[in-house]
């Protein structure tokens, strides 16, 4: 895109584990929250792990942007739950590509950049 303008995946990040494992970590299957930008949002009255968030954060800004069909940031999407007792995954899914404009989410100039 010219003129400023980017695209990122929304992203919805699921929790997934074997049908009748034991979770450690405070998740219930099916739990989720959605990426939208840099705005997390989380259904009403659900709660996520602080350690679970951790584990996942490092890679959702990735995640969100455009990659090559054969890098693994395009085919790997299940982040294992900090806890090695915890059979639980966090599953990464692009929804939709949302436009930006870099004027709307930054202070710095194009023509500031090297």
């Amino acid at each position: 895109m010219s003129d400023g303008q980017f695209q990122l995946w929304d992203l919805r990040v699921e929790v997934v584990a074997p049908e009748g494992a034991r979770l450690w970590c405070g998740a219930i299957v099916g739990d989720y929250f959605e990426l939208r930008g840099e705005m997390l949002h989380l259904p009403p009255g659900q709660g996520i792990s602080i350690y679970s968030l951790a584990s996942v954060l490092p890679l959702l800004a990735a995640k969100q942007r455009q990659t090559d069909p054969a890098d693994w940031m395009s085919t790997d999407a299940e982040i294992a739950c900090p806890d090695p007792n915890c059979p639980s995954r966090l599953k990464i899914t692009r929804l939709q590509l949302r436009d930006f404009t870099h004027a709307e989410t930054t202070a710095t100039s194009l023509k500031d950049t090297p």
